[in-house]
C-alpha cells in the first residue's frame, strides 16, 4: 500500500500522514530528507521530531532514498517518507545536476518493487506563479512530473487543504 499525501507549506500533510502512521500495527521508519543548514530548517526539524514517538526509527537521508527504501523494506514496517521536495531541492543542488534524473530513476523502480506500505509526504509546488530563476523554475518542474509519476504508482492519494484531505485517488 503506497499513500502519496501532497499539500502546500503548513497545509497539515505531515500531521496528517504521522496520525495514518500511527494507526497500523507496524513499526515505523521515517525517513527524513531535510538537512539542518539554517536556524529556520533546524526548528522545523525539531518541530517535526518532537511529534514523532519514540518508538519509530528516525533515518536522515537527504540522496540515497532508494536505497534507504529497499533496506527498511521489510513486511512489518512501514515507511514514512517526509519529504520529497526537499529530496528533490537536496539533489537539484548537488554539484553533479545529472543525478537528479538517476536517482528519480531509482527511486520510482523501488517504488514499483516495496512490499512494506508506505506513506510519502511531498509539497504541491505547481499551484503557484511559475518562479522567475532557472533552478527554481527547474525544481517546480521536476516536482511536478516527480508527482504524477507516483500518482500513476500509489495506491490512495490525498491532497490536504487546511488539514482537511482531500482524496484524489483510491484503488483499495
Amino acid at each position: 500500500m503506497i499513500d502519496f499525501i501532497l499539500g502546500g507549506a503548513r497545509s497539515g500533510k505531515s500531521a496528517m500522514a504521522e496520525r495514518i502512521a500511527t494507526t497500523r500495527a507496524k513499526q515505523v521508519v521515517y525517513i527524513a530528507t531535510a538537512q539542518n543548514r539554517d536556524a529556520e530548517m533546524s526548528a522545523r526539524i525539531h518541530h517535526h521530531q518532537t511529534r514523532r514517538p519514540d518508538n519509530w526509527i528516525t533515518v536522515e537521508e537527504p540522496v540515497d532514498l532508494d536505497q534507504v527504501l529497499k533496506e527498511y523494506d521489510r513486511q512489518n514496517h512501514l515507511i514514512l517518507v517526509d519529504c520529497l521536495t526537499l529530496w528533490v531541492s537536496n539533489l537539484l543542488c548537488l554539484s553533479d545536476s545529472s543525478v537528479f534524473a538517476l536517482k528519480k530513476a531509482a527511486l520510482l523502480e523501488q517504488l514499483r518493487q516495496q512490499q512494506c506500505d508506505l506513506i510519502l509526504v511531498s509539497n504541491e509546488t505547481g499551484l503557484g506563479i511559475v518562479p522567475i530563476g532557472d533552478l527554481t523554475r527547474r525544481f517546480v518542474d521536476e516536482s511536478g512530473w516527480l508527482h504524477q509519476d507516483i500518482a500513476q504508482i500509489a495506491d490512495r492519494v490525498t491532497l490536504v487543504v487546511a488539514g482537511l484531505p482531500q482524496l484524489l485517488k483510491d484503488t483499495q
